[in-house]
């Protein structure tokens, strides 16, 4: 293989994949609907992009067979032109956690799945790595706020990160020396059909860690692992015992501190500042300390990395923070994650008011879990509920964001379309709270900016 076709360039996934094949010398270009940020930066150095979907648009020529591995993601329709042509003239044509996979095969991978947490953990894990003398490659679900990439690269480590995702079950391509699962709360169930095939899933992703690797799981978890004879399972948790657990957590003055214990530890656990002050992130974090220490992070390295960790774009991530305002742009879309990212905002402000704007994500995602969505919205103060966010759905009849609302005990603000939020703040701006947090997984995203300008001038 010396050139590497992508389409569907730019995505969060596949950017990162092209970045890492055109450091590694490889020809790489590829195609996408439209311009993003991402694709100017994947220009800018030097990949070239298409944006028409001919077959004689694709760039920079029609590469040879023999030398070229197409790559798409699950999102391309199968009537994609470049995709049929290539097919068509027996391409190696693959998905992209196909070719992630190949990358597992010839790298060290630490692989983190779960249904909500993987992002955050595996931020955490390729920054502790980083900035230790262990270093790592990294391929992120998010941008990572420490190094403003999704995709980290080094010339001296074999040590790879891996955001395993279970969507189209994805992460069954994967070759783990190490995994972490987070959560195995039921999602996708469009793609699995019911909570136990969801779970199974994960069971078979267990199955695949190399010989002599490491599982680390959440304790209590309900899965049963299928791991190799010679792979070591171990468990993390928070305010109980476990391989590795946290205790003692303090969020006073603005700061979170806890003590994280280890097998090593002779009866000293380690205390950690965590760098981005959120309860939720503690789970996360000793997830991330375990993996690193078990791959030669010492403990000091582990402490100054923690209390170094910036966060990851769109996780909790703080837009606006003013004695006036303070706005929150969070990727949670799944029932559990949003009750625990607005638990965590009412730890952070026990005694604000707050504000929740949230865009469902999927139509099939809303049917089956519109009474959690009420539930979990019901922790907040105030709630506007936009139109969910189709991605790759049609419409389901009676599956709306109305469906939320009428199930929630503290009725909304509003229920209205993604394109009049804005102009639905302007006019109740007296009104609004001191806290405000944005959350999905759809193009929610395209609002944050628009909002925090809304919110600073009125500060003005």
């Amino acid at each position: 293989m010396k050139q590497v076709y992508f389409i569907g360039i730019g995505g969060i996934g596949m950017s990162a994949l092209a970045r890492y094949f055109h450091a590694k010398g490889y020809r790489v270009s590829g195609y996408d609907l439209t311009p993003s940020p991402l694709i100017e930066a994947l220009i800018s150095e030097g990949i070239q992009v298409t944006f028409d979907d001919a077959v004689d648009a694709i760039v920079p020529q029609i590469p040879k067979r023999e030398e070229t591995t197409v790559v798409y993601t699950p999102a391309v329709p199968s009537s994609h032109p470049q995709l049929r042509y290539f097919i068509e003239q027996g391409y190696r044509v693959v998905k992209r956690a196909e070719i992630l996979g190949d990358i597992t095969r010839m790298e060290k991978a630490l692989c983190v799945a779960g249904t909500h947490g993987k992002t955050t953990t595996s931020t955490i894990l390729a920054h502790l790595l980083k900035q230790s003398h262990v270093d790592c490659n990294a391929f992120l679900g998010g941008i990572a706020n420490n190094y403003k990439t999704n995709l980290l690269l080094s010339d001296k480590s074999d040590l790879v990160v891996v955001e395993a995702d279970e969507f189209d079950r994805s992460f069954h391509h994967l070759t783990p020396a190490l995994a972490i699962i987070t959560a195995a709360d039921p999602d996708h169930l469009d793609i699995y059909g019911t909570p136990e095939a969801y779970r199974e899933a994960f069971e078979h992703f267990t199955a695949l860690i190399r010989p002599g690797g490491y599982l680390i799981m959440k304790k209590g978890i309900a899965i049963s692992p299928r791991t190799k004879p010679d792979v070591t399972a171990l468990t993390y948790a928070v305010n109980e015992p476990a391989d590795f657990y946290a205790t003692d957590i303090d969020t006073e003055n603005g700061e979170l501190t806890f003590r994280w214990h280890y097998p090593d530890d002779n009866g000293t656990p380690l205390a950690v500042k965590l760098g981005v002050p959120l309860y939720i992130n503690v789970e996360n974090a000793t997830a991330a300390m375990a993996a690193a220490y078990l791959n030669g992070v010492n403990i000091l390295e582990l402490q100054s990395g923690i209390a170094s960790f910036a966060g990851s774009h769109r996780r909790f991530d703080r837009v606006l923070n003013t004695e006036r305002f303070v706005l929150i742009d969070d990727y949670a879309h799944h029932p559990e994650e949003l009750q625990a990212s607005l638990n965590s905002v009412r730890k952070l402000y026990p005694n604000e008011r707050i504000l929740g704007i949230f865009q469902p994500h999927l139509y099939s995602r809303t049917a089956d879990f519109y009474r959690e969505f009420a539930s979990a919205l019901d922790l907040i103060d105030q709630t506007i509920l936009i139109d969910i966010y189709p991605a790759r759905e049609e419409p389901m009849p009676g599956v709306t964001s109305q469906l939320i609302a009428d199930h929630m005990s503290r009725k909304p603000m509003a229920v209205l379309p993604r394109e009049e939020l804005t102009i639905f703040l302007s006019r109740h701006l007296k009104e609004l709270p001191r806290i405000i947090i944005m959350l999905g997984a759809g193009n929610i995203d395209r609002l944050v900016l628009p909002v925090k300008e809304l919110l600073v001038e009125n500060i003005k």
